[in-house]
């Protein structure tokens, strides 16, 4: 039987929502009779290549990352975190397989919606397209940091660049997947993170 969020779960999300646009009575009821409760434990996939991500999701705790595999290799393309929206976005967008896998780095408690209701919401609610476009240009520039970070050769200023966008990450993300994300070994990750500390180290004495 699939569970509906309460008022009281769909709280942050509104909150997110209502920081960009209001949301209106309307559309917190439709959410509520449409959005869906859903759970994935550390390391099980919420999305695996080859599959459609049929639904984006709000993630109310935990962090989620996005890989592709080349031969034996893994490359982490994104992490994310509570509060945020993820969805393997190309797969969701035009309902097609994803090359990406979308795996569970902490628990994860998250509240989705289905891609046949989000179209539905944004017809029924047409003030809706405003959070949407919103969300969308957000998350473009996202994308564009990574994709800055990304193609830097500098390991220093790529790590640099991670602490200015990502600094909640370093806590709690495995350094194999942060290493991954910024296109380094674990090893080079490892002498950056040494060398950083210890000119800090050095600017106290």
């Amino acid at each position: 039987m699939v569970k509906r969020p309460s008022k009281e779960e769909l709280a942050p999300l509104l909150q997110v929502f209502n920081s960009f646009h209001p949301v209106g009575k309307g559309v917190e009821q439709y959410l509520l009779k449409n959005m869906y409760c859903c759970s994935v434990t550390k390391g099980q996939f919420l999305v695996k290549s080859g599959e459609i991500c049929d639904s984006i999701y709000f993630i109310k705790k935990g962090v989620l990352r996005g890989f592709i595999r080349e031969g034996d290799k893994e490359i982490t393309t994104w992490i994310t975190i509570e509060n945020e929206i993820v969805a393997a976005i190309g797969s969701f967008i035009l309902q097609r397989p994803t090359l990406e896998n979308m795996q569970a780095i902490e628990d994860c408690e998250m509240i989705g919606i289905k891609f046949t209701d989000l179209d539905k919401l944004y017809l029924q609610y047409p003030s809706f397209n405003i959070i949407g476009r919103k969300i969308t240009e957000l998350y473009y520039v996202y994308a564009e940091n990574r994709a800055y970070i990304t193609r830097l050769h500098d390991a220093e200023k790529k790590y640099e660049l991670f602490l200015q966008f990502y600094a909640h990450f370093v806590n709690r993300v495995p350094l194999k997947y942060i290493a991954s994300f910024l296109g380094m070994t674990i090893e080079t990750l490892s002498r950056v993170r040494a060398k950083m500390l210890h000119h800090k180290r050095s600017e106290r004495i």
